[in-house]
């Protein structure tokens, strides 16, 4: 028989025989080949399968079983050699010479019955089912007994779980029993969700010590300092008399150099808390002083843990450009999104509040060409473009940054006219304001802001291109010229990295250049740098990350997709990942992602895990007495908390009575609604958790969708979302009747306010 017949006949035997098997007897090395040609290893490969199942048969009979564990009067039969194979708890426990290796009944402490008889499960099975309501006794007693597997299957199911409503307990669960992976994720977690994460009640029943802990960090996840601000004010006021005088050492965790001046005035005019404690308001009037001097931060501005991209949005390529593309800075890769509501080119970019913003432009396509006053806001999580209030003239090659919240869109032109007129855009109001104008008229002119000051640098005046610099002071809303740069130029990039202002490339009448200036805005000096690789105009500049890249532009003949990276510490440029395409005219800004508003996307990968018929511990303890032991107490209905609360929080198994709880739901959700709400998507993250997790949805009816909406309680912001609740329902089924429900739903409301 030939070793390939061989092979061929036993492919579906139940071992395997060759030199791979780990299990067989030593070879003589003193035999010669043809005698081991003659011999065979066979490896079973079920076999300690096979005999852990019987073992785990011999332990249901208490077949030579040789001890017992007491847990809380309940006993547990086993043996001693499977113990001390699955647990080195128990090998020191039998083998190193202690009396409980003597003993044939060991008591045991520290570990509840349900625990223990898992654990002991898994030793004999190698299968463990962790539920949300026993991974919190599972966890320690896995840790106590140094079983790692099912440390590891607890941690990944808390991971599994993890939601702004229980983060911080999951982060202190991990720590109090050593799983430095889990807290590290849950950390994690909460920096990338904080804006969320501040709004639960586990954030505001932290200690003073692990809430000053928390918002030092560098990696929040906030689109300004306010949040972290509000979040603290709304922690004391939850139990005022006791946490005021701790205030004072609270808010020097808050970067409060990076709030706005109007923002410290109105709480130093207005906030309660702040009476009280006169050393607070003290601190913010200092804080508000150094502001309106201008003077450098002392402490260095967060860096969130999410996503940072830059984004980059129109441009000309034969004509004006609709693309909006997004660079990833940490896999390096340029991503399409969706388009322009109009083409343009000329126009400015920022990123304000969460969203980024497309001004001015031109429109120069085939058959047509006008410049543009038109301003759109484009919504990373909803990816949807919406647009804003015009300007109050069209800008094209206008220069745009933010400062105190507001953004600044300064020169351009109309036509053959060139502006020195500025405006600002306040988000909150949708509305622009004009303030004093520039002493000179520029076009293509580069725009940064340093330590609450705007320059304006360069640009075109309709004759010369220029040298000049000017700085704008809010508080006495007057421009000032500076020190004057040592090379003409309109088209240039300009970005800021710490005081410095970079100036790269640009048109000085005859040609491009590659010229690079820095200046430094506390000593007032101009100076030349290393100059970029390809001399070009019409380029975007972006700081990120204490780096400046150089994205694109015009060279004199080409449009150039080429992306160069500047280190200030090597004064170096390098080669970065290049555009998909050429073109120059474009505009760009730095995006850090922001927080999900809402979290049943997590929740679609997560299944309940069925009940095992051999499973010999079923679940003891009740939702509450989990929520207990992890030391905290979650809103409920019982205990006066929100009760159209998303139940994801550990699992499904928190709604065993839906029916029940969906019609006290009934009663009280429109006294939760109100057009600044966004309880009627929890509401929604509800009724979708218990589609996903339950399969239980019949009919709309039950949950009031018809008399919710016949009311119009939803404004126009709000309606956005609904966006992705249909994109959920339709990766699920898309002819599924609330898919169809909330595609109809949106698609009428949004041609209401005209947003289709």
């Amino acid at each position: 028989m030939s070793s390939c017949n061989s092979a061929n006949r036993c492919q579906n035997a139940d071992f395997i025989f060759g030199d791979r098997c780990s299990y067989g007897p030593p070879s003589n090395a003193s035999e010669d080949v043809d005698d081991r040609d003659d011999d065979m290893t066979f490896c079973m490969s079920n076999y300690a399968k096979e005999v852990l199942k019987m073992m785990f048969m011999m332990r249901s009979h208490n077949m030579l079983t040789d001890v017992v564990l007491e847990v809380k009067q309940e006993l547990f039969p086993a043996h001693k050699v499977v113990l001390s194979a699955a647990s080195p708890y128990f090998k020191a426990m039998f083998t190193g010479g202690l009396k409980e290796s003597e003993m044939s009944r060991v008591q045991l402490q520290g570990v509840c019955p349900t625990a223990m008889g898992r654990i002991i499960y898994f030793m004999y099975t190698g299968h463990i089912r962790v539920t949300e309501v026993t991974v919190c006794q599972l966890l320690p007693a896995a840790t106590m007994f140094q079983v790692p597997t099912v440390i590891n299957a607890c941690c990944a199911f808390l991971e599994r779980q993890l939601d702004p409503t229980n983060a911080i307990g999951i982060a202190s669960f991990a720590e109090q029993h050593g799983c430095s992976d889990l807290q590290k994720k849950a950390n994690h977690f909460i920096e990338r969700n904080f804006t969320q994460v501040c709004q639960e009640e586990e954030f505001l029943q932290l200690s003073a010590f692990q809430l000053i802990s928390l918002i030092r960090r560098d990696e929040l996840n906030v689109q300004e300092e306010r949040e972290v601000y509000n979040a603290v004010l709304k922690w004391v006021k939850y139990d005022e008399e006791d946490r005021y005088p701790r205030m004072e050492h609270i808010l020097y965790a808050v970067r409060c150099q990076f709030l706005t001046p109007n923002f410290l005035k109105e709480q130093m005019r207005n906030c309660d808390v702040l009476r009280k404690v006169p050393a607070c308001r003290e601190y913010l009037a200092k804080i508000f002083k150094d502001l309106t001097l201008h003077k450098r931060p002392v402490v260095k501005e967060r860096t969130p843990n999410t996503t940072r991209m830059i984004f980059v949005a129109g441009g000309f390529f034969r004509q004006s450009l609709d693309i909006l593309e997004a660079y990833n800075v940490d896999d390096k890769t340029w991503t399409t999104l969706p388009n322009l509501r109009i083409p343009r080119s000329g126009l400015g970019a920022a990123f304000l509040k969460g969203t980024f913003y497309a001004v001015g432009g031109r429109n120069n396509s085939i058959g047509s060409s006008y410049d543009s006053d038109w301003v759109d806001r484009y919504n990373t999580f909803t990816e949807l473009w919406r647009p804003c209030a015009p300007m109050t003239v069209p800008r094209h090659r206008v220069g745009v940054a933010v400062m105190d919240e507001l953004m600044y869109a300064v020169g351009g032109s109309a036509g053959s006219e060139y502006h020195n007129s500025v405006e600002y855009y306040d988000p909150d109001q949708d509305r622009w304001t004009l303030v004093q104008p520039m002493h000179e008229k520029r076009l293509g002119v580069g725009v940064v802001v340093v330590n609450r000051l705007l320059y304006a640098i360069g640009g075109f005046n309709g004759i010369d291109r220029l040298t000049t610099v000017e700085c704008y002071h809010p508080e006495n809303n007057e421009w000032t010229f500076v020190k004057p740069m040592q090379y003409e130029r309109s088209g240039a990039g300009v970005a800021a990295i710490n005081q410095y202002i970079y100036v790269v490339g640009g048109f000085d009448g005859t040609r491009q250049l590659s010229t690079v200036e820095r200046y430094d805005t506390e000593n007032h000096i101009w100076e030349l740098i290393a100059p970029v690789g390809i001399a070009r105009s019409a380029l975007s500049l972006t700081s990120l990350d204490g780096k400046l890249y150089a994205i694109g532009g015009f060279d004199g003949t080409n449009f150039l997709s080429i992306v160069e990276v500047y280190d200030p510490k090597t004064n170096t440029w390098e080669q970065g990942t290049p555009l998909n395409s050429g073109r120059s005219g474009h505009a760009s800004a730095v995006i850090y992602q922001p927080a999900c508003a809402t979290n049943f996307m997590d929740c679609m990968d997560a299944e309940t895990t069925k009940r095992s018929g051999s499973d010999p511990c079923p679940d003891q303890t009740s939702k509450r007495e989990y929520n207990n032991q992890m030391g905290h107490n979650f809103p409920s209905k019982e205990n006066g908390g929100d009760c159209m609360r998303f139940h994801t929080s550990f699992g499904g198994n928190s709604c065993r009575n839906c029916d029940f709880e969906m019609q006290q739901r009934k009663y009280c959700i429109f006294q939760c609604l109100n057009p600044k709400s966004n309880w009627i998507f929890k509401y929604f993250e509800y009724i979708l958790h218990l589609y996903l997790k339950k399969g239980i949805l019949a009919s709309q009816s039950i949950f009031l969708f018809p008399e919710i909406f016949s009311k119009e309680i939803l404004n126009r912001c709000e309606y956005e979302k609904l966006y992705v609740l249909t994109r959920v329902f339709k990766k699920i089924d898309v002819g599924h009747k609330f898919y169809k429900y909330f595609h109809k739903l949106r698609e009428r409301h949004c041609k209401k306010y005209d947003l289709m």
